[in-house]
């Protein structure tokens, strides 16, 4: 066999060995949502993760080589999805009402598409203390510094009021926004549809912008 010839058959075969991969370690990290959500971080094993995925135990091990590097994996599809989110955002020539749209969007979507992923965050970072460790900590402050960003252009161009410091904006915004999603989690309440989601990330930005207060009818 020449070279030429036995380079044509290594890229095919490259291919298939990156592509079975990434097939193995997808199956891995949504065996390991399901099992935690189950368990808990602390009481899942990487055997119980292993049977889930039907793959050998040995096998987890040589894609990840500690169940906290798998739980970091779990993390980071979370994280990069939502600054992947933030920076699409901030980039397009949107209003300020329409981006913190879309922030409500992504955790509603998430939660709607795979249920287990925002479980997880909302149990086991966002809710535990035990979990929060420093460089897990560091999202959430980036997190909030790119959304009371968002807050900071409202009240430049006027969308927001100025009376209250965009910290607190960001704060309130966020605050219910996770406390809804994490009621839905904690009663493990499904979204039924896309119609509700709507409903749902109208009436958050709605009570957000506007207040929960009626608002008076002006008379014609």
């Amino acid at each position: 066999m020449t070279c030429q010839s036995a380079s044509a058959l290594l890229g095919p075969m490259a291919r298939d060995l990156s592509a079975f991969k990434k097939e193995k370690e997808e199956a891995i990290l949504e065996a390991a949502l399901r099992i935690i959500k189950e368990k808990g971080f602390h009481r899942a094993r990487m055997s119980d993760i292993a049977r889930e995925a039907n793959i050998s135990y040995g096998l987890v091990y040589h894609y990840f080589k500690t169940k906290d590097d798998l739980f970091e994996a779990i993390l980071y599809r979370w994280w990069n999805s939502l600054f992947q989110l933030m920076k699409d955002i901030n980039e397009a020539q949107s209003d300020v009402p329409m981006k913190l749209r879309h922030i409500i969007h992504y955790f509603l979507d998430t939660y709607q598409d795979n249920p287990p992923l925002v479980n997880i965050f909302i149990t086991e970072i966002s809710r535990s203390t035990s979990n929060l460790t420093v460089d897990r900590l560091e999202y959430f402050k980036k997190f909030m510094a790119l959304t009371e960003a968002i807050m900071a252009e409202g009240q430049r161009n006027e969308t927001l009021r100025k009376d209250f410091k965009a910290r607190y904006l960001t704060y309130i915004f966020l605050g219910a926004l996770e406390a809804f999603v994490s009621t839905m989690v904690l009663a493990d309440q499904n979204i039924k549809g896309n119609a509700q989601k709507k409903r749902i990330a109208e009436s958050i930005l709605e009570v957000f912008l506007n207040g929960a207060k009626i608002q008076e009818r002006k008379n014609n």
